[in-house]
């Protein structure tokens, strides 16, 4: 018997071991499958929960260009040059993704993202989202534990935007407005 389990244990640890890590976020909304979609594959989608704008082409190999500053210049602007990977109406989608412009290093590579769509009854739908694809140590911890972070955050506003409504971005793009206009500092 004992000569049996061994193989066993061998395949399980390695199993274990071959599991990437990854940040797993779910969320029911009010809405269904058809409209959640198209809440992530269109620019009015984005705008009304994600960030201030955005350019989409949801198809494989399209934008999905996420400006969370669009005062910012080039390549700094948030998800900028992002591209579709897969796209399946009502079901689900999967795209690159970055680290935030504070982490250069890896901002320079790209992570996968899927989201998942199934019905949940009553006119809602199950959004399930997995951020996979990540190195190890350094930026690529630190890059783990923000977005570990904002996909709930994410998640939170495509919530509230089918029970409350969209996002106002306007106070935010008054801040960012502001802080791209304020003087800079010489030698900075």
């Amino acid at each position: 018997m004992k000569r049996l389990a061994l193989p066993f244990l061998v395949l399980a640890c390695l199993a274990v071991q071959a599991e990437e890590r990854a940040i797993v976020k779910e969320v029911v909304v009010k809405a269904t499958p058809e409209t959640t979609f198209r809440a992530w594959t269109t620019s009015e989608g984005i705008t009304s929960f994600f960030a201030p704008e955005a350019e989409i082409d949801p198809r494989p190999d399209g934008a999905f260009h996420i400006h969370f500053n669009p005062y910012a210049p080039p390549g700094l602007k948030g998800a900028d040059d992002m591209r579709f990977l897969a796209v399946q109406p009502s079901q689900f989608l999967s795209f690159t993704w970055n680290a935030p412009p504070h982490l250069p290093e890896a901002r320079k590579q790209r992570t996968v993202v899927t989201v998942r769509l199934a019905p949940a009854g009553d006119g809602q739908t199950r959004v399930t989202l997995r951020h996979a694809a990540w190195g190890d140590g350094g930026e690529w911890d630190k890059t783990f534990e923000y977005f570990d972070r904002a996909w709930g955050n994410v998640l939170e506003n495509l919530r509230k935007r089918f029970e409350t409504g969209p996002v106002d971005w306007a106070p935010f793009l008054s801040r960012l407005k502001a802080a791209s206009e304020a003087p800079k500092a010489p030698g900075k």
